[in-house]
């Protein structure tokens, strides 16, 4: 099973138009309301792939129960907090071309809040073969919450997937999470060096145990102990890309799972991403595109 933490969840909302213009009216194509937030995303993929997983996080106000609701329609299991900061909504505006985005920070939680969260997470860990701690935080949260996340699963022997950015990516990998997934714009945040792979390196200096560098369309490069590896997806895959980090995400926690080897946990992690930016909601792949990319997608090492 693999557990999902998300501190900063989030009511997402899709918007379909058939063209983004800046200060004009648009006739909205369809709306699509899910429960989101990139750690509920991670869990939300892994489940429509046949993967065992349960989604934590902390809910607030009307959107929280929104998103309690949709969890259990999508047969996911979760263990949600409630808490008294309201849930925040994120707003994706989708045409044929691209995808723009509109996401709220989210309200800061109480100290308690987090003291309890981190105490259901360390409840929930029996049976738990990964955790991921993935997703922003909200405002004025403590930089070392997913670095705490990591310490809990490490005391229990779990290893830990982290997808964060800032501060919290740094902590998270000081204090050893086995795998960190930022871009190139998240590494350089937290790392002095010009070169990714240089900057991944200091990452792992740092306390990482692997660094997985995703970079859009050009693919990802895979940063270990182990070696370093490229892979890049066959063609172009149009579509939303809001949820394409967490289907590498979900991917190289599964790696982790069925410990497969570093060429296979980057191969999935690329084909996963790209099947996601064809599906037309973050949470969910195009099964029959995954398929194709699984036999196509490049791996090399360098």
């Amino acid at each position: 099973m693999i557990v999902t933490v998300t501190p900063n969840p989030a009511l997402d909302v899709s918007y379909r138009v058939d063209k983004l213009a800046p200060g004009t009216t648009h006739r909205v194509r369809s709306v699509r309301e899910r429960a989101g937030g990139k750690g509920f995303n991670v869990s939300r993929v892994l489940h429509e792939l046949g993967v065992a997983t349960l989604a934590i996080g902390p809910v607030g106000g009307v959107l929280g129960e929104s998103i309690r609701a949709d969890l259990l329609a999508a047969g996911i299991r979760h263990a949600l907090l409630a808490v008294d900061a309201p849930t925040r909504m994120t707003v994706a505006v989708v045409d044929e071309e691209d995808a723009t985005l509109f996401n709220e920070a989210g309200a800061a939680l109480l100290d308690t809040e987090w003291d309890r969260l981190l105490d259901l997470v360390r409840a929930r860990l029996v049976g738990a073969d990964v955790v991921v701690c993935s997703g922003s935080l909200p405002l004025g949260s403590p930089r070392d919450t997913c670095a705490r996340i990591v310490g809990i699963a490490r005391d229990a022997g779990i290893p830990v997937v982290v997808d964060t950015s800032g501060p919290a990516l740094l902590a998270a990998a000081q204090a050893g999470a086995d795998v960190v997934k930022p871009n190139a714009a998240e590494l350089r945040e937290v790392v002095d060096a010009d070169d990714p792979v240089a900057g991944a390196e200091a990452l792992r200096a740092a306390g990482a145990g692997a660094v997985v560098l995703s970079s859009g369309p050009d693919g990802m490069v895979a940063v270990t102990g182990e070696g370093r590896w490229r892979a890049i997806p066959p063609f172009p895959v149009r579509g939303n890309p809001t949820g394409a980090g967490d289907a590498a995400v979900a991917a190289l926690a599964n790696g982790l799972v069925e410990q497969s080897s570093w060429p296979m946990r980057l191969r999935a992690a690329v084909a996963w991403s790209a099947a996601a930016v064809a599906a037309p909601v973050a949470g969910s792949v195009d099964l029959a595109l995954l398929h194709r990319l699984y036999e196509e997608v490049a791996v090399e090492a360098f």
